[in-house]
């Protein structure tokens, strides 16, 4: 009886690591199709020539089947030539390769490229495509046919100055898009600060770029939606210009406290990050030193890139996962009550593993569809010059993927999960989205200065799943903001359509639900933008359910 028991623990301890660490992430980027290559000066002696790299994705010819949009940069070099290098967007062939449709959809040369966000500002069931530059924001309205029109002057939200993380958001409920971008340094290409001059151009001894600290910020910038095509800024009346000028990356819109109205997050370098509450009278309160999001738990500013939200212990609250520069830690904000989070970094078992590296984009996504969120950082320094000193570090840095231990804790396994994971890369943005229909979650990176990795997740959809596209009605047609509930049985769990996302990048604006091995949906419950909630019942797994304001489709 002793050697019968023994044999069944045996056997069940050698398979449950061979279950749980099935998936592999594998990078098929030459296979598809994608020969997309960032442009960026390899000395990197200006600060501007570190940042970019967002990622999109975007379906914009509606077929349901995601396509992706690469942002491109230039050099201080070739700043007078903004067509020395392209942003490309890659149409979704539906067979699991892509085709470069750049020239005729029009996106290709938005100048000194950032980042990227989408939604349908216009109301016209067309995903619109907004890229932040260095210089003039642009924003290509999609004509439904494949081509994009850049109309940023003419809507009102061409910002000239640097800007890194957008986001579109209905911040005043009044049923159309409104916008944020997030703006970095007040940088000047005709008043360039020296390469390692000064002690504020040094790390630790070495002669590096310049800034932020020292530099002068910028300030953000709300577009409130004049429901007729153009925008109005109203930052300073919003409260958000951010007159101080701290230095502003990734950007979030989020309804922290559920009662309707989108609150917004901005990740902050070497500056407090912001939390503003939406006071609902189209003005905001920033509470990130009261609710603890604005510092780490010692008190100190943090260099913050990218941002995950998600409630990753699934108590019914949203909470924040903020990327961070080398030497300090990534941070994990549990949410414990309206506005008050706890940093659960270290608690949760995420802050060592992250300290030697600069993590930019990040996400909250469950990769094997057991029903609880993981956590991904892509990873990679700004110096080159580190490669060259014994400071602990490299310029090119492998990515972090946590698992979810499902008790508050996650194991950090990216050797786990394949070679690619662990491939030294200087990565910036990251997108997540299912690119084959196959039920779980793929990853797009953008590689500064080098080709992207198109991550196929292979094997987690072996657990079920549900995959959720909203449709509002009228207005917002993508239903950015809605907040989702979905219960299968003993699990429950939260999730928002979010536009921005990551690190100056695009996640799907689907909504994706592992499942594990449960046979049926009990309750999907949709809390539109605006008001209003649409409730089924008893919904098969393994879908992709389209919910319309008006209705359900499949």
């Amino acid at each position: 009886m002793i050697l019968i028991v023994l044999t069944i623990i045996c056997s069940l301890l050698f398979h449950l690591p061979l279950f749980a660490n099935a998936v592999r992430f594998v990078d098929i980027t030459g296979k598809v199709g994608i020969t997309f290559h960032h442009r960026s000066a390899p000395e990197k002696k200006y600060i501007v020539e570190s940042m970019s790299g967002g990622v999109a994705l975007i379906d914009y010819d509606n077929d349901g089947w995601l396509d992706i949009y690469f942002v491109n940069s230039l050099t201080v070099d070739t700043a007078d030539r903004p067509r020395s290098s392209k942003s490309e967007l890659y149409r979704n062939n539906r067979d699991g390769t892509f085709t470069d449709v750049t020239d005729r959809a029009g996106v290709g040369y938005p100048g000194w490229g950032m980042g990227a966000c989408v939604g349908d500002y216009n109301d016209d069931g067309q995903p619109d495509l907004y890229v932040t530059c260095l210089g003039a924001n642009k924003l290509y309205r999609n004509n439904g046919d494949g081509t994009f029109i850049e109309v940023a002057q003419e809507a009102g939200v061409a910002d000239d100055r640097w800007s890194t993380g957008c986001a579109f958001g209905d911040y005043d409920n009044d049923g159309d898009l409104d916008l944020f971008a997030a703006n970095y340094v007040d940088f000047k290409l005709q008043d360039l600060a020296e390469f390692g001059k000064g002690p504020l151009c040094q790390y630790r001894g070495i002669p590096v770029q310049c800034g932020p600290r020292g530099l002068p910020g910028a300030g953000d910038v709300l577009y409130r939606n004049n429901g007729d095509g153009s925008f109005t800024d109203v930052s300073q009346g919003a409260g958000v210009s951010d007159q101080e000028g701290h230095y502003g990356l990734g950007v979030i819109w989020t309804d922290v406290n559920e009662d309707g109205w989108i609150d917004l997050f901005v990740a902050n370098d070497a500056r407090p990050n912001f939390l503003y509450q939406n006071n609902r009278d189209g003005t905001f309160t920033d509470q990130a030193f009261l609710s603890g999001t604005a510092v780490g738990e010692d008190g100190s500013e943090q260099g913050s890139m990218g941002i995950a939200v998600g409630d990753y212990d699934r108590n019914g609250t949203i909470d924040l996962f903020v990327s961070n520069f080398s030497d300090q830690y990534n941070s994990l904000y549990r949410h414990d009550r309206d506005f008050i989070f706890t940093d659960m970094s270290f608690a949760s078992r995420t802050a060592e593993a992250s300290i030697p590296y600069v993590g930019w984009g990040t996400e909250f996504f469950d990769y094997d569809n057991d029903g609880w969120l993981d956590l991904l950082v892509v990873n990679g320094h700004v110096y080159p010059q580190v490669d060259h000193a014994p400071v602990g570090t490299t310029y090119a840095q492998r990515k972090l993927l946590y698992r979810n231990n499902r008790d508050g804790t996650f194991s950090e396994i990216a050797e786990q999960l394949g070679a690619a994971l662990l491939e030294k890369r200087v990565s910036r943005g990251a997108a997540f989205g299912d690119l084959d229909n196959d039920g779980d979650i793929d990853i797009v990176i953008n590689d500064l200065d080098g080709a992207p990795m198109v991550l196929q997740n292979d094997g987690g959809n072996r657990n079920n799943w549900i995959r959720i596209r909203a449709e509002n009605a009228g207005s917002n047609r993508f239903a950015v903001g809605a907040r989702v509930t979905v219960r299968a049985g003993d699990l429950l769990q939260k999730s928002e359509i979010r536009s921005g996302s990551s690190y100056i990048s695009q996640n799907d604006l689907r909504l994706h639900f592992g499942l594990e091995d449960r046979e049926e949906v009990d309750l999907i419950e949709v809390h539109w933008p605006g008001g209003g909630i649409t409730r089924l019942e008893n919904v098969s797994v393994n879908q992709e359910v389209v919910i319309k304001k008006a209705g359900l489709s499949f």
